[in-house]
């Protein structure tokens, strides 16, 4: 089964996604998108890689190429998450973008999805009022990175077959019948 987790920024999705991953049969990955830039974000790495080790997940680091990742037979993999996938697939370290970067990323997720029994992306809807706001708003390098995460959220949406906005920490379902082992209520 594949699922796509979205939603606003601090809204759950992590906390639930987790919590669907953790109620299927082992072997579950958690496949880290995260780019480590200084001591900070090395520290939360290792904070969150004993974290999730101590909840039975295997992380497996890929901040590009997540194709690369090949899991065991009947898999679950929780991808976290498709926003820092696509700035990193989407601009190298002086800013360019890669005009290729979402049929890549598209591409490599159909290759986890034929690979593994349960797959579950995490994103963000950072696009939602971004309409409303003048092009002067944002750099265009901005503008095209929503565009992008917009296209590839509603690619995998089409999809996927559970989609979930979460929402203060409720999972609202938006399409798909759940399991009977599928967490309801809040994470």
């Amino acid at each position: 089964m594949n699922i796509l987790l979205t939603g606003g920024s601090a809204n759950g999705k992590s906390t639930y996604a987790e919590k669907l991953a953790a109620a299927c049969a082992p072997p579950v990955y958690y496949l880290a998108t995260m780019r480590p830039y200084g001591e900070e974000s090395l520290a939360k790495i290792a904070r969150h890689l004993a974290m999730r080790a101590e909840r039975g997940f295997r992380t497996v680091e890929r901040d590009v190429r997540v194709a690369s990742f090949v899991p065991d037979a009947g898999a679950t993999v929780l991808l976290e998450c498709l926003c820092n996938l696509t700035a990193n697939e989407l601009f190298d370290n002086n800013g360019t973008a890669d005009a290729f970067a979402a049929e890549r990323i598209l591409a490599d997720i159909a290759a986890l999805e034929s690979r593994c029994e349960n797959l579950i992306v995490v994103t963000n809807d950072v696009g939602s009022g971004f309409a409303g706001i003048p092009a002067a708003g944002y750099s265009a390098s901005t503008r095209l990175y929503v565009e992008i995460l917009g296209l590839l959220n509603a690619t995998l949406a089409a999809r996927f077959d559970l989609v979930c906005e979460l929402v203060c920490g409720i999972p609202l379902l938006l399409k798909g019948t759940p399991p009977p082992s599928f967490p309801r209520g809040t994470p």
